[in-house]
């Protein structure tokens, strides 16, 4: 099998571009007029001008914005709700389209539904562009015939958390310019500052003070063990970086996480309105409790709030509700365990679970505005402790100099 490039007219009589899937030119011309296209023009994407093997495969392993799967998961819903027969719709968004990966996953789609899978299955094979929570809530929709009811809260949430994280990184940019500044600064005082009066403070005979003492160790250590330090430290960033893929490795960076100060406040409210959201959506969609907890154990993005609700799935797979399994789990507000209980009682835990869902939306915005502000006076005394160190590092030698010119 090979990639096709292919120009045609589609039944509007416009000119529409794609990739299809086919083993020849021929079977290519076929499958396109199978779709009501008439080809005017079909290149094998090998032999396509200023076509290379990085683009290729690019095209099959390359992310998806998110802005890329918004747009798609709309027009997705809005030709849905226009009646627009699947098979059609996926053709129209392929030849639509500017994103290579998901152009072709949609052409792969496609072929796939044509050989009788489903519109989750065909998903499903896709995990790099659609995640196990937007596959799984498909195939709720697909089971109860409400996939644009589905759709409507997928983009929802999509829109909801990609504002959270684009607040975070606003938040956090300011923190990075500054520290990279103060780390810059740092090393330049490092080098080119402590030597010129390391070499003054050595011929003057001085008893030299602590904190002159430290830089010059670390400008000796820099200088003659960088090497070293470059090593160590790529290192330690691998073997981190290894250990944190590892299952283990990501519930100690997690669980670490969530008992930082102020951060940690802010991860786990984070989650708390993710688990509200998509469980609400989940039960609605006729997904049973313990279908919906396992998707919300691989889908809430942190290891250690993922533990916990694989301990209370397997005590309501005992038989014991969902509200007291959550009393004994960590991470989990008596607010949050409170209302679903009260849900439960009153058999409103739909709604009671949206309302914990705008009740921690608006406690993230407030804990993201905390974060921003803390982050001022903590950058402040970072800044005053370097400038502190290498005036004491430089001035305090400097004093002593003094007071023995004047005795002389």
């Amino acid at each position: 099998m090979a990639n096709y490039i292919y120009q045609a007219i589609n039944e509007g009589g416009n000119t529409v571009a794609g990739v299809v899937e086919a083993e020849s030119t021929d079977m290519a011309n076929s499958l396109l007029s199978a779709r009501g296209l008439i080809p005017s023009k079909i290149i094998e994407e090998k032999n396509r001008p200023g076509s290379d093997f990085f683009s290729r495969i690019k095209a099959f392993t390359g992310s998806v914005k998110i802005p890329e799967l918004i747009l798609f998961t709309k027009q997705f819903r809005s030709m849905l709700n226009a009646g627009v027969p699947i098979l059609r719709l996926l053709q129209v968004l392929e030849a639509q389209t500017e994103s290579r990966p998901l152009k072709a996953a949609i052409t792969k789609m496609i072929e796939d539904i044509k050989q009788g899978s489903s519109l989750y299955e065909a998903t499903e094979k896709h995990p790099q562009i659609f995640s196990r929570l937007y596959c799984s809530m498909l195939r709720a929709g697909e089971i109860s015939g409400s996939v644009p009811l589905v759709l409507d809260r997928l983009i929802y949430i999509i829109e909801h958390e990609a504002k959270v994280k684009d607040d975070v990184k606003s938040a956090l940019r300011y923190p990075k310019i500054v520290v990279f500044a103060l780390g810059v600064a740092f090393f330049i005082l490092l080098t080119f500052v402590v030597p010129v009066f390391a070499n003054i403070f050595k011929t003057s005979g001085l008893t030299l003070p602590v904190p002159t003492q430290i830089a010059m160790f670390l400008y000796s250590t820099l200088k003659n063990y960088w090497y070293l330090l470059i090593a160590g430290a790529g290192v330690i960033i691998f073997g981190l970086f290894t250990y944190f893929k590892t299952d283990q490795g990501k519930l100690v960076r997690d669980s670490f996480l969530l008992g930082l100060p102020i951060l940690g406040p802010l991860l786990k409210k984070t989650a708390m309105s993710r688990f509200a959201s998509i469980f609400s959506i989940l039960q609605t969609s006729g997904v049973p409790v313990v279908q919906s907890l396992g998707i919300l154990s691989e889908t809430i993005g942190n290891a250690a709030i993922s533990k916990a609700f694989d301990h209370v799935r397997e005590r309501i797979q005992e038989g014991q509700g969902i509200s007291n399994p959550l009393k004994s789990a960590k991470y989990f507000p008596p607010m949050v365990i409170d209302m679903i209980a009260i849900g439960e009682e009153s058999g409103n835990i739909d709604e009671m679970l949206n309302e914990i869902t705008k009740h921690y939306d608006d406690e993230v915005a407030y804990a993201v505005q905390g974060l921003t502000d803390a982050i001022g006076p903590i950058l402040m005394v970072g800044l005053a402790a370097v400038v502190g160190f290498f005036a004491l590092a430089i001035f305090m030698p400097m004093w002593d100099l003094t007071q023995i010119a004047t005795k002389h």
